[in-house]
């Protein structure tokens, strides 16, 4: 008999329509997390996926601060996300801050450095499904205070920040809103709103 957490877990496949890897079919974006710890060995896994993700000119300008629960660095990071994140990334295991170089090595502007970072993330997300991690990406983090407080140079940029753990968990532990948020289903807009083929429609 599966548990509540294991029946959204298989409700959240995706209903592709198209066949599509496996692996991207079962991705989701938890706000809970298993208690199993992540070893250091899977970490370099996910961080070695990243290392090998495409990049312009192959500058690689990806970036990554990390940090365990229970450490001075996590209670930072967390500090520096919304409000609304604090509320649940605070209980995930690891916490990463994603980083971009916005120049070059001779000073111009590397226009296609999130884009790499997005590639490296993609990589990242991709390695962490194969090992049954899931990575939750936020948007919501006060990037200007995260530069300050974890003195990254100038010339990068914090971008986003990312909540990595197990899949798993107990859904008790999140307020009510957030568990209707984990138990609704996915949804993607269709392929024609976004894939043109020989000009934009609109």
């Amino acid at each position: 008999m599966l548990n509540e957490l294991e029946q959204i877990r298989l409700s959240k496949i995706a209903d592709t329509d198209h066949e599509i890897f496996a692996l991207l079919k079962q991705r989701y974006s938890p706000r809970i997390f298993g208690d199993q710890k992540i070893e250091e060995n899977q970490l370099r896994q996910l961080f070695e996926a990243a290392r090998w993700a495409a990049s312009s000119n192959n500058l690689q300008p990806w970036r990554f601060i990390y940090a365990e629960r229970e450490s001075e660095a996590f209670d930072k990071i967390v500090d520096c996300l919304s409000d609304f994140n604090k509320k649940w990334a605070s209980k995930a295991p690891i916490l990463v801050l994603a980083i971009y170089k916005k120049e070059t090595d001779d000073g111009k502007e590397n226009f296609h450095a999130p884009h790499d970072l997005g590639l490296s993330l993609g990589n990242m997300t991709v390695q962490a499904q194969y090992l049954d991690i899931a990575l939750h990406h936020m948007a919501g983090v006060d990037w200007k205070k995260a530069q300050k407080r974890f003195n990254v140079p100038e010339g990068y940029h914090v971008s986003s920040a990312i909540a990595i753990g197990y899949y798993g968990g107990e859904l008790d532990d999140l307020s009510k809103d957030l568990q209707e948020s984990e138990r609704a289903d996915r949804q993607r807009m269709p392929q024609e709103d976004f894939a043109f083929k020989n000009e934009w429609e609109s």
